[in-house]
């Protein structure tokens, strides 16, 4: 599969999947004749920068839980994740760990009543750290995509942020958006 020819719409992602499915990352590459993957680096409870506590409205110094990824496709580095949820919705429950979540943390979200109505992402260009392009496996001259992900329930309370990494060259974002 040339990295030419990934295309990724954010849909499955804010969907809770059916029992028995595979997480959306998983299911997507394979559709795509890839294997994707996932290494969960850690899960911590933590006071988060200033961006993500306001995007969760949380308090300075309030904790909160993340989760940070590694995701592979066809074993290349493609997209570093952390996820960030309100400590009262994600602590003690899988979201908390690091094992592997059956269906992925917005399937687990549903079950435990708490479902995406309505996502924000804002998209940013830029080069990557030293961090990101030691881990990402990047050249001193490859860009990357910062993709910051905002998931509201039906009366607007955040239920988790997205902070995603993804090489430049390797991605292209589709939104859809109807009207009316």
């Amino acid at each position: 599969m040339s990295s030419s020819e990934w295309v990724s719409t954010s849909m499955p992602y804010l969907t809770p999947r059916a029992t028995g499915q595979t997480d959306a990352w998983s299911a997507e590459a394979a559709a795509r004749g890839g294997r994707g993957r996932q290494r969960i680096i850690s899960a911590d409870e933590t006071a988060p920068v200033p961006v993500v506590a306001e995007l969760l409205g949380v308090p300075e110094g309030r904790l909160v839980v993340v989760r940070r990824r590694m995701m592979y496709l066809d074993d290349q580095p493609c997209e570093l994740t952390d996820t960030y949820y309100p400590a009262h919705i994600a602590r003690g429950t899988a979201l908390a760990g690091t094992a592997k979540i059956p269906g992925g943390a917005v399937t687990l979200l549903a079950e435990l009543g708490y479902r995406g109505a309505r996502a924000r992402e804002d998209v940013v260009a830029r080069m990557p750290n030293a961090d990101e392009r030691q881990a990402l496996q990047l050249g001193l001259d490859q860009p990357v995509l910062h993709l910051t992900r905002l998931t509201l329930d039906e009366a607007d309370r955040p239920l988790q942020v997205d902070m995603m990494t993804m090489p430049a060259h390797m991605q292209r974002l589709r939104y859809e958006i109807r009207i009316g």
